[in-house]
């Protein structure tokens, strides 16, 4: 029976070994805050020419965290391949082998990728949001008013969780190309797409994106958008409800399917 630390130590080896899972963490942080911190500058550009109700629902916060976008598409991919390559290389069989316990070889998986996801978020969140208000000049917020720290934690949160989903849903389709295929739409077309129709967007904001998302506003209706029916933190445990889905999901799959 192997033990949990020597299972933890194995995972971390090999996330760290593999480029791709390595350069995805890189192309989040980097896309999240780049993006981000280019639309401040052109919001302070272009305040003045904003509707006097989006001027007044204006939140510097939300702002700064523009590139999130993008960025959360990194990290999915980066949960899908933690999981996936497991798969495409057949290194799933000799995993298991060494550690028959399922559940110790899937949650000790988990942990360290969801651990180094949850580093670079924060670090992604609070880069993203000191740039972006540096950028937006007058326009900025500072990160002890009201809330703004809430959000900027939450930002971090949300990369973690978005990775986790991820694994989540690769390790129930145990492909990194189907979950992919997927994934990729999902987040960044039909949930995007649907949360701006009228008649689905009561739908949409019970997505996990959607819903998550929520706890990096600061303004409720940010640049004169329509209010959830829930708060940031109800949103993110939406959110969370959708991750332990995946995962339970992804665990019965695991235990009731041979590699």
């Amino acid at each position: 029976m192997a033990s949990v630390p020597a299972v933890l130590r194995s995972e971390w080896t090999k996330i760290r070994t593999v480029s791709s899972t390595s350069w995805t963490l890189i192309s989040a942080f980097v896309v999240t805050v780049a993006v981000g911190a280019a639309l401040c500058a052109l919001m302070k550009s272009q305040f003045d020419d904003l509707k006097p109700a989006e001027r007044l629902t204006f939140d510097p916060t939300f702002i700064s965290f523009s590139g999130m976008v993008l960025g959360q598409l990194a990290m999915v991919v980066f949960g899908v391949l933690v999981v996936g390559t497991e798969y495409s290389s057949g290194m799933i069989r000799t995993s298991l082998a060494a550690v028959p316990q399922r559940a110790t070889f899937l949650f000790a998986k988990l942990a360290v990728a969801t651990a180094l996801a949850l580093v670079v978020g924060m670090a992604t969140s609070f880069l993203s949001f000191f740039l972006g208000q540096a950028l937006l000049g007058p326009h900025r917020t500072t990160i002890g008013e009201p809330n703004v720290l809430r959000a900027v934690f939450g930002a971090g949160l949300y990369m973690a969780l978005i990775a986790l989903f991820s694994m989540g849903v690769a390790t129930m389709l145990r492909s990194s190309m189907l979950s992919l295929g997927i994934l990729m739409p999902f987040f960044f077309l039909i949930s995007q797409i649907l949360s701006a129709v009228p008649g689905a967007k009561k739908v949409a904001r019970y997505f996990p994106d959607q819903a998550g998302s929520k706890i990096m506003q600061v303004v409720p209706g940010a640049m004169n958008s329509d209010p959830p029916p829930y708060g940031p933190w109800a949103g993110l445990g939406i959110m969370a409800l959708w991750v332990v889905a995946a995962l339970a999901g992804g665990y019965l799959v695991l235990k009731s399917r041979d590699a």
